[in-house]
């Protein structure tokens, strides 16, 4: 085993031992954790969904910001790793347990301004700047449910972005950032946010290692646009040798992740869609697929599968 590979095996045993003790902790109780993924990249992970930390000298980008009861422990883990105040905040994609820390964090952080603009506008750098898809502004900000309480303004995306892709210079933030957004897959709003110099992808919950997919059909997810996500991911990915190493992939669950896992979690939801589909094709109800139990061999691996059989034959059926 090549000394790089050594590395990945062992980082992907932590990766693995954090994100499993996590899952028997309540929140309450819960440990935020830090693992250093390459250079100045770091996975926060026990907040909910994974964080990404990337530290520059002008201060740090986070990738998500987990649950909002844990936000104290994630500044604190933050705190750990640097002194230098939050800039930038990428959510990838609307799930509390993704922008649950916005608020809080947010109004920690300090946007980079200077000249006239901050001199004439008295809080221009008070606060991080949030950046998402133009989706994730329009649900957050939508009315609540009855008995909700709507989501703090100050916890809202101050950017969004509706091309397919928006880019962040290495002016103020130490490398290139490449946020690409992948339409109608776990949601309509997700994200996959690309460090390019440092040669890290953080997947948010377009990739997980914890469980099966979750099609959010009410928020536009779609098991097509899930698996075009997928791939997006392998076509950005470079490994070093045999698609083992190379780019480091942080999923928004579970352990750290190269483009080999990748792969194989593609392979499984690609076969459990096309054994759907053809028993959709037979004329068999929701009810008859979940007892033909299509997903039986991975289900030692990724859990109850009832979530997942769901969302895929909804996404499907409107098509027959």
């Amino acid at each position: 085993m090549t000394r790089n590979l050594q590395r990945l095996a062992l980082t992907a045993f932590l990766g693995v031992a954090l994100a499993y003790a996590q899952q028997n902790q309540n929140p309450a109780n819960a440990e935020v954790h830090v693992l250093k993924v390459r250079g100045d990249i770091y996975m926060l992970v026990g907040a909910g969904g994974n964080i990404t930390v990337s530290v520059t000298n002008g201060g740090v980008v986070l990738v998500d910001t987990g649950l909002a009861q844990m936000t104290d422990k994630v500044m604190a883990a933050i705190k750990k790793i640097t002194d230098q105040p939050v800039r930038y905040i990428i959510n990838t994609h609307v799930h509390a347990d993704h922008i649950g820390g916005n608020e809080k964090i947010a109004v920690s952080g300090s946007t980079l301004a200077g000249g006239n603009f901050a001199g004439t506008i008295g809080d221009a750098s008070v606060g991080a700047e949030v950046f998402a898809h133009e989706s994730v502004l329009n649900r957050m900000s939508a009315p609540p449910a009855a008995g909700q309480p709507a989501t703090p303004f100050r916890a809202l995306p101050t950017d969004t972005y509706h091309s397919p892709e928006m880019r962040l210079s290495a002016l103020y933030h130490g490398e290139p950032i490449r946020i690409i957004h992948q339409p109608a897959a776990h949601t309509d709003g997700d994200s996959i946010v690309v460090f390019t110099r440092t040669d890290v992808i953080s997947a948010g919950d377009l990739f997980v290692t914890t469980s099966y997919p979750f099609i959010d059909l009410q928020r536009g997810g779609n098991i097509q646009g899930y698996i075009d996500g997928l791939n997006r991911i392998l076509d950005l990915a470079l490994p070093d040798f045999r698609s083992e190493g190379g780019t480091m992939i942080i999923p928004g669950h579970g352990r750290l992740c190269d483009m080999a896992d990748v792969a194989y979690y593609r392979d499984m939801v690609t076969i459990v869609r096309d054994r759907i589909d053809d028993l959709i094709k037979k004329g068999m109800t929701l009810e008859q697929v979940k007892a033909a139990k299509p997903t039986l061999d991975y289900d030692p691996r990724y859990g109850s599968p009832d979530r997942f059989i769901e969302g895929v034959y909804r996404s499907l059926k409107p098509s027959r």
